[in-house]
């Protein structure tokens, strides 16, 4: 028989159904007028109600925690939706607000697929979850928020959300509200980087990365949404992520587009196929029901598997957000489904909490797997944009405007190249144990290229005994002073290269035949 739930349990099961005290209207261009909920006497301000959350009412719970817990956490927006809405996100971290060296950046995004709602709900309970239970002085949430910043977008389609809230929980379809106001698939939105990887890999003339975004790409239809999460990419040096979904339960990773598109079925690794496996085993092995041992049960058909799988693996598709994250930065992403019941009614949002908060929070503590440092020159100054390379994984990062850099790395021994244009590159053996879990520190520090004086400009070239270089010629020719070349010759003769150039037509070099 189970025990009875605690006492600030009772009041979170209590409360699951029960609709909002007070509940602001969303104006027309998406902003709030912002009506504070009054909570019921003698609960705490740190329960969590497990409801759906409307536009309105998201906006409120988020806003309200980032008030609550102001040191730590801080809301902001990164664009706005088709409709016009604010796709907000809340941050943690001990500095809310900026960047700090050395730490490292995590981004989670539900609800990219409007009807799919369980990862939208997931987002807006971790973010109270993360104020209580630091508030509270919880050890692991304030050594979290202490060394990581972590930024929540619990709805990236809110248009789509409201279509699918429109016909409520466990009476919408499948498809309805997926996606945005456009009427575009948001994770079919994104640049096909992975066509272009695939074409360049097999030519072997790129090391894989930041593959940049091909002009045709503008001239199809990019929703804002998707605009806004580029935008939010450049603008933060993101480390590691993960998209919440729904429609079954399982967790992929790049990449999702097959190789050979032709094939619906393709496993298609990445170069980091040992570390996105890893990413995606702190997800599912701390998951219950992904561990449930029943072929029966969602997701049984994935058991086999560990209830992982390569994406291409699964079924394929191009403009995905997993793929764009790692082939055009730093950010390794991973896409988790939450259940097969892609809009779970209120009762069971609970249950799907306990199953996911754990594995949310063991994810987000990989960021400091691998190896973490400061590329610098020998004065000490910052070295941004310096490539870290590790032999043997075509792929590599870039150090963010401070130097700093983050390397997600596997345990075992590693190869480390630290260079950038100008620099000598350095090279650094790295052994990562099995059992650690904080990022290792590897500096660098970069030394300049010395360049040698061109001394061929200073008389003619040697050659060897009694022979003549094969530009002889034009070496002998070119011992007189530079500004004496541009002289005609005496007696109004032509150079001996004249009518070589003069035969060239358009691209004549003029400033040699002014005269």
């Amino acid at each position: 028989m189970r025990p009875p739930p605690p006492p600030l349990l009772f009041a979170m099961l209590v409360l699951a159904a029960a609709r909002p005290w007070c509940e602001p209207t969303p104006d027309a261009a998406g902003g709030l007028d912002v009506v504070e909920e009054a909570l019921p006497s003698g609960f705490p301000p740190t329960f969590l109600r497990f409801t759906h959350h409307s536009y309105a009412q998201m906006v409120r719970v988020l806003k309200q925690t980032a008030a609550r817990c102001t040191h730590v956490a801080k809301t902001y927006s990164i664009g706005r939706s088709f409709d016009g809405r604010e796709l907000l996100v809340i941050e943690f971290s001990s500095l809310p607000g900026q960047h700090e060296l050395m730490e490292p950046e995590v981004k989670l995004i539900g609800n990219i697929h409007g009807n799919e709602v369980a990862g939208r709900e997931m987002l807006i309970y971790l973010a109270q979850y993360l104020c209580s239970e630091y508030l509270l002085g919880s050890d692991r949430i304030q050594r979290l928020l202490n060394t990581t910043r972590i930024h929540l977008l619990p709805s990236m389609n809110p248009d789509g959300y409201e279509v699918a809230a429109a016909e409520g929980a466990g009476y919408n379809g499948w498809t309805s509200g997926r996606q945005n106001a456009q009427n575009l698939d948001l994770n079919r939105n994104f640049p096909d980087l992975t066509s272009e990887y695939y074409r360049l890999a097999s030519a072997r003339s790129m090391r894989g990365g930041h593959i940049a975004i091909p002009q045709h790409y503008w001239w199809g239809k990019v929703a804002p949404e998707t605009k806004a999460i580029m935008k939010w990419m450049r603008t933060i040096p993101f480390v590691l992520s993960a998209s919440l979904h729904g429609g079954d339960l399982v967790v992929s990773y790049p990449f999702d587009f097959s190789k050979h598109p032709q094939e619906e079925k393709m496993f298609s690794p990445t170069p980091d196929e040992k570390m996105f496996k890893l990413l995606a085993k702190a997800y599912a092995d701390v998951h219950p029901m992904m561990m449930d041992k029943s072929e029966n049960r969602c997701g049984g058909n994935f058991l086999k598997r560990g209830s992982i799988i390569n994406g291409a693996d699964w079924y394929s598709f191009t403009g995905g957000m997993s793929d764009f994250n790692y082939l055009h930065s730093n950010c390794f992403e991973i896409t988790v489904e939450l259940g097969c019941v892609k809009f779970p009614p209120e009762e069971a949002l609970y249950t799907i909490w306990q199953h996911n908060k754990e594995p949310l929070l063991n994810f987000v503590e990989m960021v400091h797997r691998g190896i973490k440092g400061v590329v610098m020159d020998k004065f000490g100054k910052p070295v941004k944009n310096a490539r870290i390379l590790v032999k043997g994984i075509r792929h590599d990062i870039t150090t963010a405007p401070d130097g700093d850099y983050w390397r997600l790395l596997p345990p075992g021994s590693h190869i480390v190249i630290a260079q950038a244009p100008g620099y000598s590159k350095v090279i650094k053996k790295v052994i990562i144990p099995a059992r650690m879990k904080r990022a290792g520190r590897v500096d660098f520090i970069l030394q300049p290229l010395r360049i040698r004086p061109r001394t061929f400009l200073l008389g003619p070239r040697r050659s060897g005994p009694g022979g003549a270089g094969p530009h002889r010629e034009l070496e002998e020719s070119s011992q007189e002073p530079l500004g004496a070349r541009r002289q005609p010759a005496a007696g109004g003769s032509k150079p001996w290269w004249w009518s070589y150039f003069t035969s060239l037509g358009p691209h004549q070099p003029r400033w040699l035949l002014k005269y």
